[in-house]
């Protein structure tokens, strides 16, 4: 058993020989078979014990059983309260997910304070091959069917060479105790279901499914390498900063993956992305959305927009001063006129008298209309951006600066209104200039 774990973690190079180690110490069995194997194989162990005060009387034998068990060891041990309950609460989230991140965060500031290499946690075979029927119920990428990673970051998983009952066999020679979680003998969630119900129906059609899932899961783990590369370099053929370019999409191997792939990062699931991918041949202006990001058909591409400024409502242009939009920023001064007139697109120079403060930018609506300087007549800004072929996504981010009036003085970084533009007689302007953030 030894040997076994001293090969993988050789294998997988998730500890150099000499490295402290984190070991985080339950007290059930594989946690227990964890820290002994590891000190077994030479490495300098700590342990951290985790009390989430979830389970009553339960949660403090689990702490006094770690204590004397590290102590028998001479074994450093860590341990640390938290109040699950009021923090799941606060964030808004499930008590499983809220005790996942308070135990992951603990692990972390206790490895750098105490200098250890790694944290080693006691995730075994039986568990990569759970996640893998998990992820499969749920519906997943490749990405979801690898199972459970030797390494993620400083997390190390050492005994994912290892099944369940191997373990149990190792404490038993040794007669060494352990405590059981009675939530893990209860079917309420759905791993549990796939441990204690699916799984035991699976062996009786094949008694050793769990190692046939979990060599599955390392097969599509080695799989995933090539797929990611391939990924990597069909998104950089189709995507550019405008956006994902259709007709590249359409000549790659598998258009609707590498969509999906591109897509899913960004909050959209596979239902999205494939309702996504079959507007490809229709007209412009279809919208689709997640949580943060919007995509928007335009002609020739998909125009991946964030929505972090999509209810942004506008605000007052300050004088003398740098104003912070949500696109970019506008600096406002007002000058004597000396007949200079910029020619730059992102600077606009208005007559002082001909505009009413205070001076107003935001969004443009539907329905606006202005007077272009240089054309004759009032056009509406939709007409005036068509006009331009502008983007849908360039579209959704102009920008107008308008006076007390309402009336729109400067379309930004486009045209000024010609009822404000300045003339012989100009003796003052306001003069305007826009800076994007990209």
């Amino acid at each position: 058993m030894i040997q076994k774990i001293k090969k993988f973690i050789e294998r997988e190079q998730l500890l150099q020989w000499g490295d402290k180690v984190l070991v985080a110490l339950s007290g059930g069995a594989d946690s227990v078979a964890l820290l002994l194997l590891l000190q077994k194989a030479g490495y300098e162990c700590e342990a951290i014990h985790c009390n989430f005060h979830l389970r009553g009387e339960e949660s403090m034998r689990d702490e006094e059983f770690v204590r004397s068990l590290c102590h028998a060891k001479n074994t450093p041990l860590t341990v640390v309260d938290f109040d699950t309950l009021s923090y799941a609460h606060e964030k808004g989230i499930s008590i499983e997910m809220a005790a996942r991140e308070l135990r992951y965060e603990a692990f972390e500031k206790h490895r750098q304070e105490r200098g250890a290499a790694a944290i080693a946690v006691a995730h075994h075979r039986n568990d990569s091959a759970e996640t893998l029927l998990l992820n499969l119920l749920r519906g997943t990428g490749i990405r979801g069917l690898r199972g459970i990673k030797p390494r993620n970051g400083h997390i190390v998983r050492p005994l994912l060479c290892v099944g369940r009952d191997e373990i149990l066999n190792y404490l038993n020679r040794l007669h060494e105790d352990y405590v059981t979680d009675s939530s893990n003998l209860q079917t309420d969630f759905t791993r549990n279901k796939i441990r204690l119900e699916i799984i035991p129906l699976m062996q009786k059609i094949n008694p050793s499914i769990v190692e046939s899932l979990a060599e599955t899961a390392e097969r599509l783990s080695e799989a995933e390498k090539v797929y990611s590369q391939a990924i990597a370099e069909g998104t950089a053929r189709v995507t550019s900063k405008e956006g994902i370019d259709i007709e590249r999409l359409k000549h790659e191997p598998s258009p609707q993956a590498l969509l999906f792939e591109i897509l899913q990062p960004k909050g959209f699931n596979g239902a999205q992305a494939a309702d996504i991918f079959s507007v490809m041949d229709t007209e412009s202006g279809r919208t689709f959305a997640s949580e943060d990001w919007e995509v928007v058909k335009d002609r020739t591409k998909f125009i991946v927009i964030p929505k972090t400024h999509h209810d942004w409502q506008g605000c007052t242009l300050n004088i003398d001063d740098t104003t912070a939009t949500a696109y970019g920023t506008i600096t406002c001064s007002i000058q004597e006129f000396d007949g200079t007139i910029e020619k730059e697109k992102n600077i606009a120079r208005l007559d002082y008298y001909k505009i009413a403060e205070p001076l107003y930018v935001r969004v443009w609506q539907k329905g606006d209309r202005f007077t272009p300087f240089g054309m004759r007549g009032s056009k509406l800004v939709s007409d005036y951006l068509t006009d331009r072929k502008m983007s849908l996504a360039d579209k959704r981010k102009q920008l107008v600066v308008c006076d007390a009036t309402g009336e729109i003085v400067w379309l930004v970084n486009e045209r000024p209104s010609a009822r404000c533009c300045t003339g012989k007689e100009t003796k003052k302007t306001i003069r305007m200039e826009w800076k994007n953030n990209n």
